[in-house]
C-alpha cells in the first residue's frame, strides 16, 4: 500500500460518507488491524461516531472483523483493504453495464444496492418498483414480478450474490446493524467469502404481489408519513434475513472480457470479436476467475454456439480460428486437434499485451512518437547498447541518446551493466538499455491513482467554490418542480426562472462543463486503472 493509495483512498471515503468515516477508514489503512479502544484511542474520535462508521464500512464490505488474535474472548479486531475501496471509483461503470445488459430496472437494481451495501430481494423489488412509477406517465406502474425477474437475472448470471453468513443476527433492512465490538463476532479469523456457501446464488422464493406506487408530494407532514409507513409495514415476504450484494469479480471479469474482446475488434474485424466474444461466454462458468487461459474448446463448439446472425461457413470459421492463431497479440491459442481443434483464450498474455500497448502508448503521449519507437524497441529486443538501439530505431545518435536518457530518468528504461571484469571498469562493462514491463506498469500505476486524486480534489474544490450558486440553484429547481406539480401558472414559472441572473446561468452553464470535464477524466483514468491492475494481479496470480 503507497501513499498514493492512501491518499486517494481517503477522498473517496470523504466524498461518499463523510469526514469522520474518512478518519476512521484511513486509520485502519495506515495502522492495519485494530480493536475497537485502539481506535478510539489514536483516532481522537467519539465511541458513537467510531460505531456508526464502523457500521457504514462493514455495511459496504469495505470493513471486515473477527475475532482478535490474542485468542478467544478477546476484542474484535477491524481492517480493510486499498481493493476494496478504490470499487467506490469503478460505481459509475457497474450502474452504466448493468444498465446496458439488463435496461433501467438492471440498473437501478445495481444502483440501490451500491448505494445501500447490501438488500434483501422484496426490499430492492420494492424501492425500484416505486422509483420506475416515479418516471412513469400518470396511470402507469412498474409490476414487481417484472422487477423480480431482473433480480433472478442478474442473480443467475452472478452480478448480484447472497452476503456471507457471518453468525452475526441479521438486523432488519434500514437498521442500523449490531456493531460488532464485542466479542460475539464470528468463529473464523478470516471473514468467509460469498462463494464457500452453497447457496449463494440461490434465489429465494418472494411472495411479493403489488405495483410500484407513486410518491405523493406535500410540503409537510413527510416525516410523519414515513415514520407510520415504516411501523405498518411489517407484512413478510418469505426472504426476511437474506440480504444480496454486488459481485463485484463478476463485474471485474465482464470488463476484462470487454475490453478483450474489443482489442480483438480494433486489430482484426467485427467477425473475429464475435468469434473470441462467443469462446469467452461458453467458458465463462468452467473457467476459473485467476486461470491463465480458458478452457479448451472445439472448433464444432464453436461453430453450433456462434450466434444465428453471423452467418458464417465451417471452412470461414477454421480461417479466422488459424488467423487468431497465427496472430503475433497471441490472443487465441491451439491446445489440440481433436473435435477440428481445441482452442483456448490466453487471458493472461492478452492482459499482458494490453498494458504493453498501454505503457507504449503513455510513452508516445508524452515524449513523442520517436521516444515510443525506441520504447517499443527495447520492449521487442530485450537488451540493446545504445548504438544499437541508435542503428535499429533509425535515429540520429545525439537525439536518440537524448531519448534514452529522459526515459531513463522517468524509469520507463532501467540500465543493465554487464562487466567482462571483476572491476567493473567503463571501457570494459557493456551498458545495456531494457524495459522491465511489470514494475513500469506498477509505477504507471501509482500515477494513475494520484491523477484520480488530484482530479477529486479539483472537482470538490470547485463544487466548493460556487456552494452558494449551487444551493440556489437547487432551490429554484425545487421551487419550478413544485410549481409544475400543482399547475401554476406560465407566468409565475418565468418570474421564478429569472431569480438565477444571466450571470450567473453562465457561470452554472461553464462549472457543469468543467465538472462534466473532470467526470468523464476520472472515468477514462479508471479504465486504464483497471487494465494494469489486471495485468499486475494476473502476473502474481502466473508466477504464484
Amino acid at each position: 500500500m503507497t501513499a498514493q493509495e492512501v491518499r486517494l483512498c481517503g477522498l473517496l471515503l470523504r466524498e461518499h460518507f463523510g469526514e469522520v468515516v474518512e478518519k476512521v477508514g484511513t486509520h485502519l489503512l495506515k495502522g492495519g488491524p485494530q480493536n475497537l479502544r485502539t481506535i478510539l484511542h489514536e483516532t481522537g474520535i467519539s465511541l458513537d461516531l467510531v460505531k456508526k462508521s464502523l457500521c457504514v464500512l462493514v455495511q459496504h464490505s469495505i470493513c471486515a472483523f473477527s475475532p482478535g488474535r490474542k485468542g478467544p474472548g478477546s476484542p474484535s479486531e477491524y481492517r480493510t483493504s486499498c481493493d476494496h475501496i478504490l470499487r467506490i471509483l469503478r460505481y459509475p461503470r457497474y450502474i452504466y453495464t448493468a444498465k446496458t445488459l439488463y435496461g433501467d430496472t438492471g440498473e437501478l437494481i445495481i444502483e440501490e444496492l451500491l448505494q445501500r451495501g447490501e438488500m434483501t430481494m422484496s426490499s430492492t423489488v420494492k424501492t425500484v418498483a416505486d422509483r420506475l412509477t416515479q418516471n412513469m406517465e400518470d396511470g402507469r406502474s412498474m409490476d414487481y414480478s417484472e422487477v423480480s425477474s431482473a433480480f433472478s437475472k442478474l442473480v443467475e448470471t452472478h452480478f448480484l450474490q447472497r452476503c456471507p453468513p457471518t453468525g452475526v443476527a441479521a438486523t432488519k433492512e434500514g437498521a442500523t446493524p449490531a456493531t460488532p465490538g464485542t466479542p460475539a463476532a464470528p468463529a473464523s479469523a478470516a471473514p468467509p467469502k460469498a462463494e464457500s456457501f452453497p447457496d449463494c446464488y440461490k434465489v429465494p422464493h418472494v411472495t411479493l404481489i403489488g405495483r410500484g406506487k407513486r410518491q405523493l408530494s406535500s410540503e409537510d407532514g413527510d416525516d410523519q408519513k414515513n415514520a407510520k409507513k415504516a411501523r405498518m409495514d411489517t407484512e413478510t415476504h418469505g426472504d426476511e434475513g437474506i440480504y444480496w450484494q454486488v459481485n463485484f469479480e463478476r463485474f471485474h471479469l465482464h470488463f476484462r472480457d470487454q475490453a478483450i474482446i474489443s482489442a480483438v475488434a480494433n486489430k482484426l474485424d467485427q467477425t473475429s470479436s464475435e468469434i473470441v466474444r462467443t469462446m469467452l461466454r461458453m467458458s465463462e462458468v468452467t473457467t476459473s476467475p485467476t486461470a491463465t487461459c480458458t478452457k479448451p474448446l472445439s472448433a464444432n463448439e464453436i461453430f453450433r454456439s456462434l450466434p444465428s446472425s453471423y452467418n458464417i461457413a465451417r471452412p470461414i470459421l477454421d480461417q479466422y480460428l488459424t488467423l487468431l492463431v497465427d496472430d503475433p497479440m497471441e490472443f487465441v491459442g491451439k491446445a489440440g486437434e481433436s473435435g477440428g481443434g481445441m482452442y483456448v483464450v490466453n487471458l493472461h498474455r492478452a492482459l499482458a499485451n494490453l498494458a504493453r500497448a498501454t505503457l507504449e502508448s503513455v510513452v508516445q503521449e508524452r515524449f513523442g512518437s520517436r521516444s515510443a519507437r525506441i520504447f517499443r524497441l527495447l520492449l521487442r529486443k530485450r537488451h540493446l547498447e545504445q548504438k544499437q538501439v541508435e542503428d535499429f530505431a533509425m535515429i540520429p545518435a545525439k537525439e536518440a541518446k537524448d531519448m534514452l536518457y529522459t526515459l531513463l530518468s522517468q524509469n520507463l528504461v532501467q540500465l543493465q551493466e554487464i562487466p567482462k571484469t571483476p572491476d567493473y571498469a567503463p571501457s570494459r562493462t557493456f551498458y545495456l538499455y531494457t524495459v522491465n514491463q511489470l514494475p513500469t506498469a506498477r509505477m504507471l500505476l501509482q500515477n494513475c491513482y494520484k491523477t484520480v486524486a488530484n482530479l477529486i480534489e479539483r472537482r470538490l474544490f470547485e463544487t466548493k467554490d460556487s456552494k452558494r450558486l449551487l444551493e440556489k440553484s437547487q432551490r429554484i429547481e425545487a421551487i419550478l418542480a413544485s410549481l409544475q406539480a400543482s399547475g401554476a401558472e406560465p407566468e409565475q414559472l418565468t418570474e421564478v426562472e429569472e431569480m438565477i441572473t444571466a450571470p450567473e446561468k453562465q457561470q452554472l452553464e461553464t462549472l457543469r462543463l468543467h465538472i462534466n470535464k473532470l467526470d468523464s477524466a476520472e472515468n477514462q483514468v479508471d479504465e486504464t486503472i483497471f487494465l494494469l491492475e489486471s495485468y499486475v494481479n494476473s502476473t502474481a496470480t502466473t508466477t504464484s
